[in-house]
C-alpha cells in the first residue's frame, strides 16, 4: 500500500486511472505481485518481451556486459564490441540494401532520426503517413501519427505532414515529387492490427519509386518475430528504403534503430557533421541484450511455432461476444461490439489473472501479443479465463 501511495505521489501519471498493479518479478510469460498473485502476460509490455521476461540468456548478457563497461562516450565515436556485433547480426537478417544501422534508445527516437534523414537525403520537406498509425509521442513523431485527438492539444506540430488512408489505393495519388518519405506500419498496430490488402504495400512501393520518395517501414511493434517472420515486411515481398525497429529488439532492455543503406545514411555525417547525435543510443548493455534476444529467437527456433500458437488462440477464442479476430502470428486483435464491452472484459481479465490491454485507436478490441515463448498450456489457461469472463 505504501508503494501505491508513493507511486501516485511521485511517478508522473499518463492517465486518470492507472492500473496500479504492483509487479515484484516476472519470468517467461508470468508476472508476479508481492502477494504472490500470478498474471499470464498476453501483451509483453506492448510487444517488448518477445523472448519472455528475464530470459536467462538475456540476463546473462546484461550482467556480463555491465561488468565490463557501460557508457563510454557519445554514440559513434568509439568502437564498442556490443554495437558492432549487433549491427553485423541485424544486417545479416535483412536485404542487402538495409545494412547500415543507427542505434538509438526507443521507437520514437528512431522515427525522429529517420525523418531527419529522409528530409536531408531527398532535400524535400513533405512527410506522408497514415490515418490511425502510431509512430510515437515526441513532437516530431506525434506530427505523423494518425489521430487528430492525440495531436490537437499539442499544436503547432511539425509542418508539411499529411495523413492518408491505409489500404486505399486512390490516396496513393497524394504521394508526389514533393514527398520526402512515406512512413507506414506494414501491419497497423494501434489501429487494431490491420493487415495490408490487395497488394497495397507493393502498390505503395511502386508509387514511391515513381516519385523518388523514400519508403519507411515502422516495425517497432511487428518486428523481431512477432508475426511469425523476423520482420513483418517479409510476408509481403516489399523492401523499404528505411526500417524502424525497437520494442521486441532488446529482450526487455531499451533500444531502437533506424536502418538504411550506407549511401542514404552517410548524409548525416557532413554538411553539417554530427547531423544526428545521441548520448545513450546503442548503449552497450542494451546492445548485448539485443544480440542475445536475436540469438534466442534463432537458436530456440521460436518462429517455427508462431503460426501454431496463433491457430490455437483462434481455435479456443470462439464466443458469441467475439465479433472477429484479426492479425498475424502473435499480433492479434479480438474485437467486441463496443468500447464499454471491451473495457469491462479487460478489467475482469485482470481481476482473474490475465494481463491484457486495448488499442490506442481501436478501443473495442482486446490486444493479444504475448511473449513468443508462451506455451500451449499457458495459451489454453489464458483463453479459458477469457471465456469464463465472457460468461460473467
Amino acid at each position: 500500500m505504501n508503494n501505491r501511495r508513493l507511486f501516485l505521489e511521485y511517478v508522473a501519471q499518463t492517465s486518470p486511472f492507472p492500473l496500479q498493479i504492483e509487479i515484484e518479478k516476472a519470468q517467461g510469460s508470468i508476472l508476479y505481485t508481492p502477494e504472490g498473485k500470478e498474471y499470464i502476460d498476453l501483451i509483453s509490455g506492448i510487444s517488448v518481451s518477445n523472448v519472455g521476461h528475464c530470459h536467462p540468456r538475456v540476463v546473462k548478457a546484461v550482467q556480463e556486459q555491465a561488468a565490463k563497461y557501460m557508457h563510454l562516450m557519445v554514440y559513434g565515436e568509439i568502437i564498442q564490441g556490443p554495437q558492432v556485433k549487433l549491427a553485423e547480426k541485424i544486417a545479416s537478417l535483412l536485404p542487402s540494401s538495409l545494412h547500415n544501422i543507427y542505434f538509438v534508445n526507443s521507437g520514437s527516437e528512431a522515427i525522429e532520426g529517420a525523418m531527419k534523414l529522409c528530409k536531408r537525403y531527398t532535400k524535400r520537406t513533405e512527410i506522408i503517413s497514415f490515418i490511425n498509425a502510431y509512430h510515437g509521442s515526441t513532437t516530431g513523431a506525434l506530427s505523423i501519427i494518425g489521430s487528430e485527438k492525440y495531436k490537437n492539444a499539442f499544436r503547432p506540430l511539425m509542418p508539411m505532414t499529411r495523413a492518408i488512408r491505409f489500404n486505399n489505393e486512390e490516396d496513393l495519388k497524394c504521394i508526389t515529387t514533393k514527398t520526402a518519405a512515406v512512413f507506414i506500419e506494414p501491419i497497423q498496430g494501434e489501429a487494431g492490427i490491420i493487415l495490408p490488402e490487395n497488394n497495397f504495400l507493393k502498390k505503395l512501393r511502386a508509387k514511391c519509386d515513381e516519385t523518388g520518395t523514400l519508403l519507411v517501414f515502422d516495425e517497432v511493434q511487428s518486428g523481431f518475430g512477432r508475426t511469425g517472420k523476423m520482420f513483418a515486411f517479409e510476408h509481403y515481398g516489399v523492401v523499404p528504403d528505411l526500417l524502424i525497429c525497437a520494442k521486441g529488439m532488446g529482450g526487455g532492455m531499451p533500444i531502437g534503430a533506424f536502418i538504411s543503406s550506407k549511401e542514404i545514411m552517410s548524409c548525416l555525417t557532413e554538411s553539417p557533421i554530427l547531423g544526428h547525435i545521441t548520448t545513450f543510443g546503442g548503449h552497450p548493455v542494451s546492445c548485448a541484450a539485443s544480440l542475445a534476444c536475436i540469438e534466442v529467437i534463432e537458436e530456440e527456433r521460436l518462429l517455427e511455432d508462431i503460426s501454431t500458437k496463433e491457430a490455437l488462440f483462434r481455435r479456443l477464442l470462439v464466443h458469441h461476444k467475439i465479433k472477429s479476430i484479426r492479425g498475424k502470428g502473435l499480433f492479434l486483435a479480438v474485437e467486441f461490439e463496443s468500447r464499454e464491452v471491451n473495457f469491462d472484459i479487460n478489467f475482469k481479465c485482470l481481476e482473474n489473472g490475465v494481463f491484457v490491454d486495448w488499442f490506442l485507436f481501436n478501443d473495442k478490441s482486446l490486444r493479444i501479443a504475448p511473449p513468443l515463448t508462451i506455451s500451449a498450456a499457458e495459451i489454453e489457461m489464458a483463453c479459458n479465463i477469457i471465456l469464463q469472463v465472457l460468461e460473467m
